[in-house]
């Protein structure tokens, strides 16, 4: 590598992490979430090796082209739908399956003059984000089974507080979703990772809200090793991190008591110290808003950000009794230290950090 910050994607650890959350709802389709570049994770490289998953999920249009550009040829679900006449071509043409969630969607499609697009009608539960009232569910439904562009029909809502497992809404959001999926003759998803992890309902949920079509769950975030629980990381759950971000450590210093690092002078040094620095800063994902203190892991013991976190550089406190090296290797999240256990330093969550990985040196695919 470089002296620049990179991800290694591990391939291997995707598919275990599949197994897992196949485990957990054996009888369920499993539809594959790659949004936002697959978590940061490269969406037509995870899509290429999940050659296995029933189905993938993307938010827009444009990453469902891109899939199909790539040889990928599995059902796509467009989570935000279709915004255009433009749009619902194309996923006519290309076999997407659209989310419909606003009257403007269905007049779409009573428009449009032909085609046999699956669509998934969005029910909102409770997230009050995307979706008809269960109310309106009903007359949605007929408007869309009666278009002449539309083949199959299926029934999809959101948990907005799934990983809160002592909450009372999700509960609610499934009583709720009853009124509309009982006796529905089609295919039903629900489940997001939280729910599907820490929800058993979720997973038997075509017995617990009484439709008759394929139960599917949307995995997203535990695909890439990470907790979707507060109070858990991956390997509690059985997974292994997909994404292991490292720098290198490229200059070592002695740090006197008194003396300021960085931008601001924002950490002042308490007693006589050495310090590195590593090829990684904000330009490259690692948040601005990372503080004093956040762990980092070189050579297999924790060190310290110390200041502010710079466009292309860090500063850690390495200690007196330094055995480092230049050219070392930091792992700024990955085994041994999870980016669940680093996230609360930035006040982020860790989906944001995986996301904003922004891999301005090439990244390394492994198996």
């Amino acid at each position: 590598m470089s002296f620049g910050a990179r991800a290694l994607i591990r391939l291997g650890a995707l598919q275990h992490n599949l197994d897992v959350i196949r485990a957990a709802a054996p009888r369920c389709k499993v539809m594959a979430v790659i949004k936002a570049n697959a978590y940061g994770h490269g969406m037509v490289t995870v899509a290429q090796h999940l050659t296995d998953v029933d189905a993938f999920a993307v938010a827009r249009v444009p990453e469902a082209v891109e899939l199909r550009n790539n040889g990928i040829t599995a059902p796509i679900v467009l989570l935000a739908g279709v915004m255009n006449a433009a749009e619902l071509e194309a996923a006519i043409d290309w076999g997407f399956e659209p989310v419909v969630h606003c009257p403007e969607q269905v007049e779409l499609l009573e428009m449009a003059q032909s085609g046999n697009v699956t669509i998934w009608v969005k029910v909102d539960t409770g997230m009050n984000r995307l979706g008809f009232s269960t109310e309106e569910t009903p007359a949605v439904l007929a408007a869309v089974e009666s278009a002449s562009s539309v083949g199959e029909v299926r029934l999809m809502t959101h948990l907005s507080s799934a990983d809160e497992l002592q909450s009372e809404t999700t509960a609610d959001q499934l009583r709720r979703f009853r009124r509309v999926a009982a006796g529905f003759q089609g295919s039903v998803s629900v489940g997001n990772t939280p729910a599907t992890l820490g929800w058993p309902a979720v997973a038997e949920a075509k017995q617990e809200l009484g439709f008759s079509g394929d139960n599917w769950i949307r995995p997203g975030i535990a695909l890439f090793g990470i907790s979707p629980f507060e109070d858990q990381n991956g390997a509690d759950l059985g997974l292994k991190p997909v994404m292991h971000f490292e720098a290198r450590l490229i200059a070592i210093k002695p740090l006197p008591a008194g003396a300021r690092v960085g931008y601001k002078g924002a950490y002042v040094s308490d007693s006589d110290t050495q310090f590195g620095i590593l090829s990684a800063g904000y330009g490259d994902g690692y948040s601005r808003h990372f503080r004093t203190g956040t762990p980092i892991l070189l050579n297999d013991r924790r060190v310290s950000l110390i200041g502010n976190v710079s466009m292309d550089l860090i500063a850690v406190d390495l200690g007196t009794d330094v055995s480092d090296a230049v050219g070392d290797i930091a792992i700024l999240w990955g085994d041994g230290l999870p980016v669940e256990e680093v996230a609360p330093w930035a006040d982020a969550i860790p989906y944001e950090l995986v996301c904003g990985v922004m891999n301005r040196e090439d990244s390394e695919v492994i198996a």
